[in-house]
């Protein structure tokens, strides 16, 4: 039995799709102790069942009718012509914009492919450093996963059994400072390097905004209409996927309904469904892992090294840093949260904060070496070495780290506007 639990180590690393891995490895775990391996069905039955399970597919796919529109260069000319006078004004622009797909497009690498070809040229027209240029657009790949209607926080809120709605309301700060941080990196870089400044009339920023009036309403419409009670998560869901054909088949005419759209839906479904297969096999694993107690184990095992909850929270970013770095997004979710909820609950964390830690720590996993996906998707897109992309990408990714560390231990970034906004009794997770 370890033979073969070596072997499909070994297969894994060798590239073998991991939903085989995963549930080849829990049929393994469930005959060695004899329950049947219908288990497994049981959990893809439980998934299928899940009332948020609806959101993920027509999230997905409104992000990719956007990218696939025009919509990229509307909102760049628009932030462009916002922020474009300030220093670093269009490094801003770039952040705003790739930040803006990636909460739409999840963490598909769609903004990289989408908008690296857009603003590379643009970010070298202006002067700006190419190892500069290169590393901000590479680490902005995974810049809005925690901004609604991420797909990741909608799949942890899944797993996690915590609510999508308050994941999304706690997520909105913390997502905030990484891109301040980035920002204010992005204009002393700027002053360092003398890049000019952009001048634009207000004439031009009224005429660039109206021109993409209808993309900026849609994540405002989402917002309120999740928190203002009009719509549940769902409905939003619904609402985003229709409102996203009605802008870019019928108003402004960027994509053909009937040669574009049925393109996209295949090749975001081909994306939904790659998920959903390791999300089914992953969770037969993990709930044989719950039901062997091997969370407690664990726990147990902690209990005499770490002492306090600071040292519980510093160990599981270095752990999630690594599981970052190994791992993709979807499989790490699926495997890793049912295993260190338990966990954080015996220390005091609270969910919506964990949640936001756990976020952030795969965001930063996307831009770091040996498998960030940035790092392979910016290396096809800008044709440069990976080896390249990861020096470039060092300096940002030691911001992120910076922001992690504050979300980590000041809890009331991520749970501030929750409490404000009396969104949940927060009481009883006060130490």
């Amino acid at each position: 039995m370890i033979w073969l639990g070596l072997l499909l180590l070994l297969l894994a690393a060798l590239g073998t799709p991991l939903f085989v891995v995963f549930g080849a490895l829990a049929w393994l775990l469930f005959t060695a102790a004899g329950i049947d391996a219908a288990a497994l069905m049981i959990e893809l039955y439980r998934l299928a069942s899940a009332p948020t399970l609806l959101t993920i597919p027509l999230f997905t796919f409104a992000g990719y009718v956007l990218a696939a529109s025009q919509a990229p260069q509307r909102l760049v000319r628009c932030t462009q012509a916002l922020v474009g006078r300030l220093p670093g004004g269009l490094a801003i622009v770039a952040l705003c914009a790739c930040a803006f797909f990636t909460a739409f497009t999840g963490a598909s690498g769609v903004t990289i492919i989408a908008l690296g070809g857009l603003l590379l040229p643009l970010l070298r027209q202006e002067h700006y450093p190419e190892r500069f240029s290169l590393g901000l657009l590479t680490t902005c790949g995974s810049l809005g996963l925690l901004f609604p209607p991420s797909l990741p926080i909608i799949l942890y809120g899944l797993v996690a059994q915590t609510p999508v709605d308050l994941l999304f309301l706690a997520a909105l700060v913390p997502g905030g400072l990484l891109i301040l941080l980035l920002a204010g990196f992005s204009m002393l870089q700027a002053r360092r390097h003398h890049v000019p400044v952009q001048r634009s009339t207000w004439a031009q920023a009224r005429q660039a905004l109206w021109a993409a009036k209808w993309e900026l309403a849609l994540p405002v419409l989402v917002l309120a209409g999740i928190y203002g009670g009009l719509v549940t998560v769902n409905e939003a869901a619904v609402v985003t996927a229709a409102y996203s054909l009605l802008v870019t088949v019928v108003l402004h005419r960027d994509l053909r309904l009937w040669r574009d759209v049925p393109r996209l839906m295949v090749d975001s479904m081909v994306l939904v469904g790659a998920i959903f297969i390791i999300l089914g096999t992953a969770l037969g694993l993990t709930n044989y892992l719950i039901d062997a107690q091997v969370p407690m184990h664990i726990l147990a095992a902690m209990r005499q090294y770490l002492t306090s909850r600071a040292m519980f929270l510093l160990a599981l970013n270095l752990l999630l840093l690594v599981v970052g770095c190994l791992m993709d997004i979807f499989s790490a979710i699926v495997v890793i949260v049912p295993l260190i909820t338990p966990i954080a609950a015996q220390f005091g964390v609270h969910p919506l904060h964990l949640g936001i830690i756990f976020l952030t720590n795969l965001e930063i996993g996307y831009s770091t070496p040996p498998i960030g996906l940035n790092l392979f998707l910016g290396s096809l897109r800008f044709e440069r070495p990976i080896m390249e992309l990861c020096h470039a990408s060092w300096p940002f990714v030691l911001l992120l780290l910076l922001a992690l560390g504050l979300i980590t231990y000041l809890p009331e970034i991520s749970l501030g506007l929750v409490r404000l906004l009396g969104y949940a009794d927060l009481s009883v997770f006060r130490r």
